[in-house]
């Protein structure tokens, strides 16, 4: 939807900067949007938005970028009073300047050094699709509820022998209810690559009707497939998201062995406070690669969003 897409351009206008003067900007940009006092818009800095925005219909380019020129009319009459001000000298914001400058600069290398990682070979596509049925081959699209317990380590063993005891989900919620044990309810309808990737296996070797018990941060996590269909996906059709997510996880690697051999060769000292711990390991501590999912089709939704959408009706 268009009004979906006009928020994701907002947060990028507020996040990105995208009214900073840059003069380079200016000696490319050709057209000019628009006039704010003495200072001009160009269509370049509009189209720098949407592409950025990256979910934006052809159909709806034109309206988007009449909305995208708006909002950076505000952004810009908001700029000059803060310049006005001379808000652009007050240290808060000179650091949360730099601070972003830092940011930007970072990840342009990052994103340089790993931006060129080689496209999969056939080999390893295959490779991938066997070895994961549970989003291809055998994928399957669940209907189900979540049953979150605060539970305490000494309540575990009688949840889960009650889990494996009750004839449904009514029937648990019922005994948590008498327990009073608290816990929440949710529900909805979940392809396999909207599910974590940690959980996934688990729930595809249940059948329709069984539950899984799983470790929360709140103590326990219930998962019943109320029910489920067979929607398989060949491996022409899983190709392109199988392709991106192994180009994405070999990004993500090759970032993270750059950060560790610069590290290895620059001169790292920790200082006070931040000494203790450090010095006898003689060792900086590794960054860890940011977890990658790239989902197939009909994910509709973040891969790693553990929470299901719906209240389960009637148990509450």
């Amino acid at each position: 939807m268009l009004r979906s897409s006009f928020v994701v351009l907002s947060a990028l206008l507020v996040l990105g900067g995208c009214g900073n003067k840059n003069p380079e900007e200016k000696k490319v940009a050709t057209q000019v949007a628009a006039k704010v006092n003495k200072e001009e818009i160009s269509v370049h800095q509009i189209n720098n938005v949407i592409a950025r925005a990256g979910s934006v219909k052809p159909e709806q380019a034109k309206q988007a970028s009449r909305q995208v020129l708006d909002k950076l009319i505000e952004q810009e009459l908001l700029i000059q009073q803060a310049i006005e001000k001379k808000l652009d000298r007050d240290p808060r914001v000179m650091q949360a300047i730099e601070a972003s400058r830092r940011e930007i600069l970072a990840k342009a290398y990052l994103e340089q050094v790993a931006g060129n990682a080689a496209k999969p070979d056939d080999a390893t596509v295959k490779s991938f699709y066997e070895r994961n049925p549970a989003l291809f081959s055998q994928r399957r699209v669940y209907n189900l509820q979540e049953v979150v317990i605060a539970a305490k380590p000494e309540q575990a063993a009688a949840i889960q022998e009650q889990v494996q005891q009750s004839r449904s989900m009514t029937d648990l919620v019922k005994y948590l209810k008498d327990s009073n044990i608290q816990f929440t309810t949710n529900a909805g309808v979940k392809s396999a690559e909207q599910l974590p990737m940690e959980i996934l296996p688990k729930l595809h070797e249940l059948k329709d009707g069984q539950t899984a018990v799983l470790p929360s941060p709140a103590g326990l996590t219930l998962v019943h497939i109320a029910g489920s269909q067979q929607r398989p996906l060949d491996e022409a059709s899983a190709r392109p998201f199988i392709e991106q997510f192994l180009t994405n996880q070999k990004r993500a690697e090759t970032a993270a062995a750059e950060i560790r051999q610069l590290k290895e060769k620059a001169k790292i000292e920790y200082v006070g406070e931040f000494a203790q711990g450090t010095a006898s390991s003689g060792e900086t501590p590794q960054p860890q690669p940011a977890a990658v999912h790239q989902a197939p089709p009909e994910s509709g939704g973040k891969a790693t969003d553990k929470a299901l959408e719906k209240g389960i009706q009637g148990l509450k």
